[in-house]
């Protein structure tokens, strides 16, 4: 957005200026719902006479005083950036301020609990919003100690990076707490949190004996929900891993995990102070596959403490190594010492899937991403930052040994503590460690974009013998880089208790457009042959004709997850690629997804089966397929184990999709009680499921949504019936949610994210296909005049995705042409939406 914008540029020329000490920092959080007062002391070096600015994103600029010169806040601020001109070798700044509060998610967002009308505010600060909050010079590579004074309401928590002081009483019902400097961090993972919390404590001892105190904490109305010791023993069992891996203690003096409202991601990685999106905390019934996400979760923001807040990169090019390393190690901590010992499986079906889907769409873009100013990281929090370097680091792992990874890992914590660093600082550690050169390995898989194809080549003698077997490997046109890889081919038969066992497994590396493999040669040929068994490699891989007839019949027979997750990855990967017909995997996953035993492949399995019913299924026959599927998924929940996971989420998904008057019956039977099916709790959250399925087949109405929210008047339901609301199969409902999002402006982040949700919820997506012509007339001023969270939220999810048809990808490529390249974040974002229209209709023309 205008003057928001900050190159690396200028941020490389600013870190040569500047040596930055310390920053004072006082807050007035009593002073109304609107402004807090911000109070910034900043000391640095700088060489004399040059000049910089300072970044400060204000209400207004009471004062600006250099070196005890007093500056024009009319003439060196913007509310953007404060001109610094004329600096002394060592200055002393002090910046008074209003700063607004935010609904955002960005800055400090302020929250009003409709339950107990208790204000709660927090900091999200990624990537460039700490300059919302105080006068601040905004880039990574300018580390500092940061004393925060914060005065607030006497009855409320406050709670930092550093210690919560005793506060100081005042005599208007406030209190003040002035927290002791922290250790030198980036700004970016400094942190406040305020409002009546509440907390429940621990602690533990770090691996060099220290106490380390801990703390989790939620909002009052949702304390009873909150399983703290869950939380407390994921977190004892990341300390102890991460420690030993790392031979680093935990930097920082205490870590609290604070559960926050209308959070925009996961959770962020706020040195100390964790800050985690509050529907982590439970208050109805939840997949297994969530309560996994969650543990996942804790430990990726735990890692960050060493890789990330410890040690920090040095500007946003390499994000994805800081995500991509937290992202590897939560898995890896995961599997080998907390109780997901599948989490493997989970990151094979979910995050790889997403890595994959990031990798060919037409904005995909190598790990090492050039980031040349904020706009472009901020759209850069994607499948290939996080989940396809994830993925390339595990086949680094692979590739020197894990040992040999953790001893170059070491050293790099070792050497680098408390600065900040770039790639060849990590890469120059792993390759004294393993005792490889890794530039050849960087370049092909850090520096080139895209996912190359595996396939098996079999020879075969009149008895079954293998004569020669050879791995394909091919890449995309548009990215035509060929690379090693270090995978495992496996063989699969069925054993005495009718499951499909390996027999055999053969690991080795993989080079050019054709490997051989001698080690399998004079093999009996298995049923079915897996390459990349293990799942250590990134690429796609095709199962050979025969081992393909195996997988249909014996899908549900695989005796571990994993190999299973692989097979069901390919066919989804042919689905998508229109290699093999959309009905056929939506059978696939019916006939099928009653045997699986993980629930986070579950969750991804229905996800997908919900994505080739909506988009990859040809138009004629898509109403008919769409209620058969609706009417599977509900036989399939009938028959689960009463109360199991997979009841659970079939049931919900069977809610999703039920449009039929047969199955709006069962929805309406389920939610008002007269239909019951054993073991499912038709609990809070469930019932606002229930109700919104009736609302979007036209069963009910603003009335019910009414009566559903007088039952449930918390933030959640709110929530729930905002998206309600804006599912109403009406003309005028779909009107009024969409002034709601894009004129009216005063929803939240989240409730503008479930305002979106409930107006895309359509069984019949001609209701909406009015809007796409003003989605094209609206989206860049959208773009231009919302803060970035809102922006992409509006261009992401209002896009007329269900509109799948030759006339979008026009209108879509009008709106591109007239946009030019002006304004690249938003030319990507579009970009990846009418891609997702262009391969439903390569998907559609092959269901025949």
């Amino acid at each position: 957005m205008p003057g928001l914008n900050l190159t690396r540029d200028e941020a490389r020329a600013r870190a040569a200026l500047l040596d930055v000490e310390s920053y004072e920092v006082a807050l007035d959080l009593t002073r109304g719902d609107r402004v807090f007062g911000s109070t910034t002391t900043v000391r640095f070096r700088a060489a004399a006479g040059a000049s910089t600015f300072i970044d400060a994103i204000t209400d207004a600029v009471h004062s600006v005083v250099l070196n005890g010169r007093d500056l024009d806040p009319a003439e060196v601020s913007d509310g953007v950036r404060i001109q610094l001109p004329d600096l002394a070798e060592a200055n002393e700044l002090t910046v008074v301020a209003d700063a607004l509060y935010m609904n955002t998610g960005e800055g400090l967002h302020r929250f009003v609990d409709p339950v107990d009308n208790e204000v709660y505010l927090y900091t999200q600060f990624e990537v460039p919003d700490s300059r919302r909050m105080f006068a601040v010079f905004e880039q990574p590579d300018l580390k500092a100690a940061f004393r925060f004074t914060v005065t607030a309401p006497a009855h409320w928590d406050v709670i930092s990076n550093s210690p919560t002081p005793a506060p100081t009483p005042g005599t208007d019902g406030s209190a003040t707490w002035a927290f002791e400097p922290t250790l030198p961090m980036s700004s970016y993972v400094t942190a406040l949190v305020a409002g009546p919390y509440q907390a429940v404590r621990s602690e533990l001892t770090s691996s060099d004996g220290r106490t380390i105190p801990l703390g989790v904490f939620a909002r009052k109305s949702l304390m009873e929900h909150l399983d703290a010791e869950n939380i407390f023993r994921l977190t004892r069992q990341g300390f102890e891993f991460f420690e030993k891996q790392f031979a680093t203690p935990y930097p920082f003096p205490k870590y609290d995990q604070l559960f926050v409202p209308e959070f925009n991601a996961g959770a962020m990685e706020n040195a100390g102070a964790v800050t985690f999106l509050e529907t982590y905390v439970f208050r109805s019934k939840v997949a297994e596959a969530t309560i996994e996400r969650r543990a996942i979760t804790v430990l990726h923001e735990l890692a960050h403490m060493w890789f990330g807040d410890l040690v920090t990169m040095r500007w946003w090019n390499d994000l994805w190594l800081n995500e991509s390393f937290a992202e590897f190690m939560s898995t890896l901590a995961a599997a080998e010492n907390t109780e997901f010992t599948n989490s493997w499986t989970t990151f094979s079906s979910m995050e790889k899937s997403w890595a994959y889907r990031q990798d060919q769409l037409p904005s995909t873009h190598p790990i090492v991403a050039e980031i040349n100013d904020l706009e472009d990281v901020q759209v850069n929090f994607d499948g290939i930052t996080y989940a396809k370097g994830a993925s390339v680091l595990r086949q680094l792992v692979a590739w020197v040994g894990q040992e040999q990874f953790m001893a170059g890992v070491r050293s790099y914590f070792g050497k680098h503590a408390w600065s900040n660093t770039e790639l060849p600082d990590l890469m120059a550690e792993l390759e004294a460690s393993s005792g490889r050169d890794l530039s050849e390995w960087g370049r092909l898989w850090l520096e080139t974009a895209g996912v190359n194809k595996l396939e098996p080549e079999i020879g075969l003698d009149g008895d079954g013998t293998i004569t020669s077997f050879a791995i394909l490997q091919s890449a995309p046109a548009a990215h035509p880089t060929i690379r090693p890889h270090r995978l495992a081919v496996g063989f699969y038969d069925l054993d005495g208790a009718g499951r499909l066992v390996r027999t055999h497994r053969e690991e080795l590396d993989v080079a050019g457009e054709r490997t051989e493999v001698p080690g399998l040669t004079g093999h009996q040929r298995p049923a079915l042959v897996l390459l990349n068994d293990d799942d250590l490699a990134y690429a796609k891989i095709r199962l050979d004709p025969v081992s393909l007839k195996a997988a249909r019949a014996h899908l549900k027979d695989f005796a571990h997850s994993l190999p299973r997750t692989l097979v069901w990855g390919a066919a989804w990967d042919a689905a998508r690629d229109g290699e093999t017909a959309a009905r056929d995997y939506v059978e696939l996953v019916l006939r099928n997804i009653a045997h699986e035993t993980d629930s986070s492949v579950v969750q991804v399995l229905l996800r997908q089966l919900a994505t080739t019913l909506d988009y990859y299924v040809a138009p004629e026959d898509h109403q008919a397929i769409a209620v058969a599927a609706a009417d599977s998924l509900w036989e399939l929940a009938s028959a689960a184990a009463p109360a199991s996971d997979a009841q659970l989420q079939l049931a919900k998904a069977f809610a999703a999709r039920a449009q039929s008057p047969e199955q709006l019956d069962v929805i309406a039977g389920l939610y008002d009680g007269s239909r019951v099916l054993e073991g499912l709790a038709v609990d809070t959250d469930l019932r606002w499921e229930l109700l919104t399925s009736l609302v979007t087949g036209g069963r009910a109405g603003q009335p019910e949504i009414d009566a559903e929210l007088r039952r449930d008047n918390t933030a959640s339901g709110q929530l729930a019936a905002e998206a309600a609301k804006a599912a109403t199969p009406t003309l005028e409902a779909k009107k009024a949610a969409w002034h709601a999002i894009i004129e009216d402006g005063t929803l939240s982040n989240l409730q503008q994210r479930s305002a979106i949700a409930g107006f895309n919820r359509v069984h019949d997506a001609s209701l909406i296909a009015p809007f796409a012509q003003e989605y094209f007339a609206t989206a860049r001023r959208a773009w231009e005049t919302k803060s970035h969270e809102i922006a992409q939220q509006i261009v992401v999810g209002l896009y007329p995705s269900r509109q799948t048809s030759q006339a979008t990808l026009d209108l879509t490529d009008r709106f591109l042409d007239g946009l030019g390249t002006d304004i690249p974040a938003l030319q990507r974002l579009v970009v990846e939406s009418r891609d997702g229209i262009a391969r439903a209709l390569k998907a559609q023309a092959a269901d025949k």
